[in-house]
């Protein structure tokens, strides 16, 4: 007997203020917010691409038959730390707000991967299939969606890595044909439902699933503008000026023939070291934290 909730971590209704905030704090990310948003409510929700059609284009049937027979798949892939599941995580409150529906988010657990019985990882993934299927024809009524279910695959090479490798266990190989057959599945069905990929290794993951990505959305590390955009309104709040900021910039660019930071490094190192160093006796300094972002390494880039 398969256990439904232990095959997925916690489940998330949107709209949702909290998910909205971690939205809002992705800063440098607007073009892949945006494009993400809107292949999504395509997905889910065609009834907004029809009454543009009806505004705008009456005559396009063909290309909008083309549009909404895509298979449910969206692909997140780029360096560590860049920002892709936190996305993936939050941007289905921006659909909800968007389409005027409920959103609900099933991230996927590794444990799908099952323990290396036989048949156990087909079993596991056809049965997140079965569930997301069964929840998205809830919500879906006489063409008309009235909510929308995402199901969120985290670190998705380990699930849906390429069958191309001569070392694969026909283990791996029959789950990555069930998650190709419940992406398809969803597709063929026409139901208010997408999966959202994320990986570190693109190249891992089946050319088969890679093929049926509605959108393939690349993620690299912040440049300067990024890394000022996210900067300087955080540090200007401790008084530091403009040439002191651009000067913590800098610093968290590529160096010495290394990558630059990551927007966690940026988040979850830089500006949490800066505010401890300071704390509980002094005020932070412009100086100290430049000497900061100096000391630390940014986060490696992933390697096969």
């Amino acid at each position: 007997m398969i256990d439904i909730a232990a095959l997925f971590e916690q489940k998330t209704a949107f709209p949702q203020p909290a998910a909205r905030e971690r939205l809002n704090r992705l800063v440098g990310l607007d073009r892949q917010k945006q494009t993400l948003t809107k292949v999504l409510a395509l997905l889910v929700n065609p009834n907004g691409l029809k009454r543009w059609r009806d505004q705008h284009h009456p005559r396009a049937g063909l290309l909008l038959d083309a549009v909404l027979h895509r298979p449910r798949l969206v692909i997140l892939a780029g360096d560590v730390g860049s920002g892709k599941t936190e996305l993936a995580e939050t941007i289905g409150d921006a659909v909800a707000r968007q389409e005027g529906i409920e959103v609900v988010l099933l991230p996927l657990s590794l444990s799908a991967r099952g323990q290396g019985k036989v048949g156990e990882m087909t079993q596991l993934i056809s049965a997140a299939f079965d569930y997301t299927v069964k929840e998205a024809s809830s919500l879906a009524s006489k063409g008309k969606a009235e909510g929308a279910v995402i199901l969120l695959v985290d670190e998705a090479d380990a699930l849906a890595q390429s069958r191309e490798g001569v070392d694969m266990h026909h283990e791996n190989v029959s789950g990555v044909n069930a998650f190709i057959r419940g992406i398809d599945r969803l597709a063929n069905a026409r139901l208010p439902a997408a999966v959202v990929m994320c990986t570190n290794r693109y190249e891992a993951i089946d050319p088969a699933v890679r093929r049926r990505a509605a959108e393939i959305l690349l993620f690299g590390r912040p440049g300067e503008e990024q890394r000022r955009l996210l900067l300087q309104p955080r540090l200007a709040e401790f008084g530091f000026s403009v040439s002191q900021i651009e000067a913590v910039v800098a610093a968290t660019g590529p160096r010495d023939g290394g990558p630059g930071f990551t927007y966690s490094d940026l988040t979850q190192r830089l500006l949490p070291g800066i505010i401890l160093d300071a704390y509980p006796d002094r005020s932070v300094e412009p100086q100290r934290a430049l000497e900061i972002a100096c000391e630390l390494k940014a986060t490696p880039p992933f390697k096969e």
